[in-house]
């Protein structure tokens, strides 16, 4: 049975849990999102990029790269978040 199953849906259209086959258990177990972000495969850099490129996009960023110091960005959503809030 799955184990979540959204509201309004009689079935989920979630997978269903990942159960280890026996005498597998402490490899699964090494399989989560902390290790994977620790790894940080060429895959998963580049699906980042590729993300932070739309999202800066999306806010009209024309100027973005991916080298852009923290500061740069914070200062960035601040300013949108100030625009936004005042209603403007």
């Amino acid at each position: 049975m799955p184990e979540v199953v959204p509201l309004g849906l009689s079935a989920s259209p979630y997978p269903d849990r990942t159960v280890a086959k026996p005498g597998f258990e402490k490899d699964l177990a090494k399989r989560t999102l902390t290790n994977l972000y620790n790894l940080r495969p060429a895959w998963l850099a580049a699906a980042h990029a590729q993300l932070d490129a739309a999202v800066a996009a999306a806010y009209g960023w024309a100027n973005y790269t991916a080298d852009m110091p923290d500061d740069e960005l914070l200062r960035r959503l601040l300013a949108l978040n100030l625009q936004l809030s005042s209603g403007a």
